[in-house]
């Protein structure tokens, strides 16, 4: 008989004597005779009928040595105080120290490792999800996975675990058999679990990052900027993803395991498992992650504008696998940043700004005004949201070819079905700016969100023909942005998804998209150019919640002999993020008298009176005027979007913060507004704090003056944490802000 000449039930030549598959036993020897006593714990051994078998007391998992070598150490499975469990990356080693019975010997003990994926109903040996493997003097490079000796020291074997770049990722059992030659065995099912990740660390890893810049950025981050706002007016909003807390990680295969559908070996898939991602977070086909919610009636959960972070809404979600309430698209984008992160997927938020809905899947986006320049919605299905926000996600594409690898851009907001289920993606940044529309998965929508034409036409009747109004190239996708790698800054990828407006490149890009399209809609001209007077479309920048604001039209007579009278329709409405519009808030008529080579302009003023009890949303607003020539009939529309500031939550430390030491803070925000502050308070999270904290406003606020409050916490560690506040009151919602600390270690005392 050989070394390896019996076999285990799972076919690998590592002899498993009296072994029952799936029995989750913690050791398992012979039977122990009724009337024998144990020594020491150890099952029973017949010394008269069995040799010396080695016999596994513990494994020692080595999170202090296994979790930096991983840059793994942060996750909460590692850093328990009882049974913490191993967080490993695919495609590289990690240790385990061994403690035997007795010494291990070479010549007469032989022993096996057998890897099993712990959710798999069917472990086999063909789908990646069951590993045997013996363990060798040195690695076989022949063999996906390895388990060498590193060292022995006594009764203590170290051994170097490797697994295959390509691994499931999922997390693993593993069992341990150990046999003499030509004798006995024995079999030890290890209590500890062992979770495989992604490793953008690994070069022959699918997921392979080479920048470490972004490496630290994209995967290792645990806080970041999402941009809301409107393209003239940017609003950073932090989010807390922590990936590294309770639940999450487990959370995150259970999203892509049983929500997402993502079983055996395509769970080593990084883009199947983004596919899958993008459908489970959100809820509208399945019991994904978080249900959304563009109303204004967010009773029976929680409002989108006031979640800071992904982790309560996952482990909210974890403890009872229902969809959360409320989400809208950053904190979709949100949660999937944290989910892909833990997983060991590169990934950041995105937002475009002026984002295009091309429901007809016509790369344009059309726009029906009636005779007072009021968008009829009735006849609208196409939409541009002032912002919207996705998830890019690092990874190869083998399934397109090398040029496509990199930044893939993936959507979990439910807008379209893709291949009958709401998701988006991964689609190839670089697809989308080749124009490459045919490109798998959804390249045709992500490109008409950034590259589509705004249309806009005048609808006199179902009798009637359409009348171009105007044409926009230019207003899609005016900025495409994420947060700068190590800092809390605005990086512009504009240039990643289209060439530069206004460029031969970008206009025959354009045209190669549509010359693909299946579904062209109609394209006319804009009718002849109007030159003698110049229109001018102006709003006033910067404008602070409480101020009033103006909207101009300013008109430039550039005849030296006509005069020309002009009919104006200035108006403004409030409007949802998503462009779907909302009340009016005001709207005037102008006659207007040029006079050759003169200047006039129509002015709309609004005051807060007339716009503050209509604020929804993001305190956005559509603003439009539609001009009239009247000896030519000649008609000039132009829209825009525009949306007033908020102030900042500002937080101030009393004390420099020191790990272990509670420390004080205070937070505090500005009236701006012309009427009191009541019934105010302050969400607060940071480090050492338990979920979140409220700071109740016990006081009406008087205009001009601040809502203040104060706050515990005592940081738990040393580094770089971020506090992250909410502000809201009946009066003012959707105020934030944020403050980085860096903590020190804790001094030791004399004589300890």
């Amino acid at each position: 008989m050989g070394r390896f000449s019996n076999c285990c039930p799972h076919g690998f030549p590592g002899f498993r004597a009296k072994w029952t598959p799936h029995q989750d036993l913690q050791m398992q020897a012979l039977p122990k005779p009724k009337e024998a006593d144990d020594t020491d714990g150890v099952p029973y051994i017949d010394k008269e009928k069995e040799p010396d078998i080695l016999i596994i007391r513990e494994i020692d998992p080595c999170v202090n040595i296994n979790g930096p070598f991983h840059h793994t150490s942060r996750y909460d499975l590692m850093t328990r105080e009882f049974q913490p469990q191993l967080v490993v990356r695919r495609g590289q080693s990690f240790q385990l120290d061994i403690k035997l019975s007795r010494p291990y010997n070479e010549e007469k003990d032989g022993i096996s490792f057998i890897f099993t994926v712990d959710d798999e109903e069917k472990s086999s040996h063909g789908s990646g999800t069951m590993i045997a493997v013996p363990l060798l003097k040195k690695a076989d490079r022949h063999l996906p996975w390895n388990v060498t000796i590193d060292k022995i020291n006594e009764n203590v074997l170290t051994v170097q675990v490797a697994s295959a770049p390509d691994a499931v990722v999922a997390k693993w059992r593993m069992d341990v058999d150990t046999k003499i030659i030509n004798d006995g065995a024995y079999s030890y099912s290890w209590e500890t679990r062992i979770y495989i990740l992604y490793n953008p660390w690994c070069k022959h890893d699918q997921v392979y990052l080479k920048s470490e810049e972004w490496r630290d950025e994209a995967v290792l981050n645990d806080v970041g900027l999402i941009w809301r706002g409107t393209y003239n007016r940017l609003k950073p909003v932090i989010w807390k993803y922590d990936q590294f807390e309770k639940d999450i990680l487990d959370c995150a295969l259970y999203l892509m395991h049983v929500v997402g559908k993502v079983k055996s070996s395509n769970r080593s898939d990084p883009v199947k498992t983004a596919r899958a991602l993008a459908a489970a977070v959100n809820a509208a086909d399945d019991l994904g992650a978080v249900m959304g919610n563009w109303s204004t009636d967010h009773s029976g959960g929680t409002a989108p504008i006031k979640w800071i972070g992904s982790m309560e809404i996952l482990q909210k979600y974890y403890k009872k696998k229902k969809p959360v309430k409320y989400g809208q698209c950053w904190v979709f984008s949100g949660v999937l940043t944290t989910i892909s992160r833990a997983l060991g997927i590169p990934a950041r938020t995105i937002t475009n700004y002026s984002s295009a809905h091309d429901t007809q899947n016509s790369l344009t986006v059309d726009y029906f005004m009636d005779e007072n320049g009021s968008v009829m919605e009735e006849l609208n299905s196409d939409s541009i949201w002032n912002f919207h926000v996705w998830n890019e996600v690092w990874m190869q594409r083998p399934d397109l070819g090398s040029h496509y690898g990199g930044w893939q851009a993936i959507d979990a907001t439910p807008q379209e079905l893709s291949e009958d289920m709401y998701r988006c993606g991964p689609s190839s940044v670089a697809a989308v700016k080749l124009a490459e529309i045919l490109r798998p998965y959804d390249s045709n929508f992500l490109f008409a969100e950034v590259n589509a034409d705004k249309i806009f036409w005048r609808y006199s009747g179902p009798t009637q023909p359409l009348k171009l109004l105007r044409k926009d190239i230019y207003g899609i996708g005016k900025l495409i942005c994420t947060k700068a790698p190590s800092r809390f800054e605005l990086e512009d990828i504009t240039y990643t998804y289209k060439h530069p407006e206004k460029t031969n490149e970008e206009r025959s890009t354009m045209l190669k998209a549509l010359q693909q399209s299946e579904s062209l809609f109609s394209r006319y001209y804009l009718n002849e150019d109007f030159n003698d007077v110049h229109f001018n479309f102006k709003l006033m920048d910067d404008v602070k919640i409480g101020q009033p604001f103006s909207v101009i039209l300013e008109m430039k007579n550039r005849s030296s002999a006509k005069e020309y009278k002009v009919t104006v329709i200035l108006r403004v409405e409030v409007v949802t993020y998503t462009g779907k519009v909302g009340d009016n808030v005001k709207k005037e008529t102008f006659t207007v008298s040029i006079k050759p080579e003169a200047v006039e302009e129509a002015k709309l003023l609004v005051t807060y009176e007339e716009y503050g009890k209509r604020l929804i949303d993001q305190c956005a607003f559509n603003v439009a005027c539609l001009a009239t020539i009247e000896a030519t009939k000649f008609e000039y529309y132009a829209q825009d979007d525009f949306r007033i500031r908020k102030p900042d939550i500002k937080i101030v430390l009393r004390e420099k913060p020191v790990e272990d030491k509670e420390v004080t803070a205070d937070i505090s925000v500005e009236n701006p507004l012309p009427v009191p502050l009541k019934k105010g308070e302050f969400t607060v999270q940071g480090p050492g704090i338990d979920g979140s904290i409220k700071v109740k406003v016990k006081n009406a606020v008087p205009p001009g003056e601040r809502a203040k409050g104060e706050f515990k916490f005592t940081p738990p560690r040393t580094g770089r944490h971020t506090i992250a506040a909410k502000f809201v009151s009946k009066q003012m919602d959707d105020v934030d802000g944020y403050l980085t600390i860096m903590v020190e270690p804790k001094k030791e005392q004399n004589g300890q």
